[in-house]
Parts: structure tokens; sequence; C-alpha cells
């Protein structure tokens, strides 16, 4: 999939806020400081159209931004922010789990989880409570520059077989760096994949006038 054009649409607090739309949306979501915002602009080919900082959970609404005019990809607040109170963070997962179960054309979630980590309890937890919910996940793993490809082939190993533990079944898992771009083309092609495939215009048919004499 080739990225012509990445555009930001809305910033919302909830589901009851999102736009209607009719077209299929790719939802990305992670642990705080997981490099989700750098993910997304190295997908999409843009330098800020997610904001990046060093400070966990900068995202906290439910972002949306067209792509290609085709899907819509949503970046949605990371899980694990510290910083919130204990009601806001109790209102904070309502929000981010009212928009995944609520939202009829959401068609994939994409976990984003730390390759420099070994495998965490809250990131499990999150994919065992999607497949609860019949929601249809894959997993990327991030960071992989960052690490050795001994070091991301271990822990992305211990976390798959962590999943198989507590029978956890992604639909696919992939591993990515926003630096070197590495796994870019894997998910774009994935996700082109699943997209509607737009209907060939018809061509009228040739007419083969050549038997035809002339008066």
């Amino acid at each position: 999939m080739k990225i012509e054009s990445a555009n930001f649409i809305t910033s919302a607090l909830d589901l009851e806020a999102c736009p209607p739309s009719g077209m299929p949306e790719y939802a990305f979501v992670g642990r705080s400081n997981v490099g989700k915002s750098s993910l997304i602009n190295m997908l999409t080919d843009t330098k800020e159209l997610a904001k990046t900082s060093g400070t966990p959970g900068k995202t906290k609404l439910i972002n949306l931004f067209r792509i290609n005019n085709a899907w819509t990809l949503v970046d949605l607040p990371g899980y694990g922010y510290a910083k919130l109170s204990k009601k806001h963070q109790a209102d904070f997962n309502v929000h981010v789990s009212g928009y995944l179960t609520g939202r009829e054309n959401l068609k994939h979630i994409f976990l984003l989880v730390d390759s420099q980590l070994e495998p965490l309890d809250g990131d499990l937890a999150f994919a065992e409570w999607l497949q609860g919910c019949k929601l249809p996940y894959s997993i990327i793993f991030t960071k992989t520059d960052r690490s050795s490809d001994t070091t991301v082939k271990n822990h992305a190993g211990k976390f798959l077989e962590q999943c198989k533990v507590w029978r956890l079944h992604p639909t696919n898992a992939f591993s990515c760096s926003a630096k070197t771009k590495q796994g870019r083309g894997q998910i774009l092609q994935w996700i082109d994949d699943q997209l509607p495939k737009k209907k060939k215009d018809k061509k009228s048919p040739t007419i083969n006038v050549g038997w035809m004499k002339k008066r």
C-alpha cells in the first residue's frame, strides 16, 4: 500500500463523540511509552501526524486519521498512565473500552508490545480482554532497533508462548521499528489486503464491423 494522503479527522473523548463513518477503521493501542505515535508516523510516512513525546500518556483522546480516503487509522490512548487519578483512570478505560466494543466499523486492533521487555501481565491481560470481547487483534512488537536481534526474538517468542498459556489467539504478529521502518511494508500490506476492493469500470464491448460491406 502506498500512502498518498493522511489527514487528521478529529479527536474524540468517547464513542459518542466519534463522527459517523462508513470507512473501515483500524485501531492502534498499547501501554504508555510503547512507541505508538512514532509507529503511526512511520506507517503514514509523516513526521507529526501523531504527536510524539517523552512523557508517557501524551495521547488522552481518541484520534482519528483518514488514510488514502479509504480507511481510518485510530490512535487510542495508552493504558497504564500512572499520573491520572484513580477516578480519571476509570473514566479513561471506560472511554477506550466503549469505543472498542461499540464502534461498528472497527475492523481490527493492533496491540503494541515493547520488544525490549519481558512479557508483561498487563499486555497479556489486555489481549485477554480483547479476545473475551471477541474483537480481532494482532500483536506488533515495537522498538526492535533498540535491542539485538537475539533479544527481540527471545522476548517476542516468550510473549507468544505466554499467549498460548493464556489461551490467546492473535490473528498475526509483526515486528517493527519506527527508526528503521522495519515491518512497515508488512503491516500496510496486511491492512490493504483487508480493505474492500474497488470495482473496476466495465469497458464497453468492442464491436467488430470488419464484416460489414460497404454500400
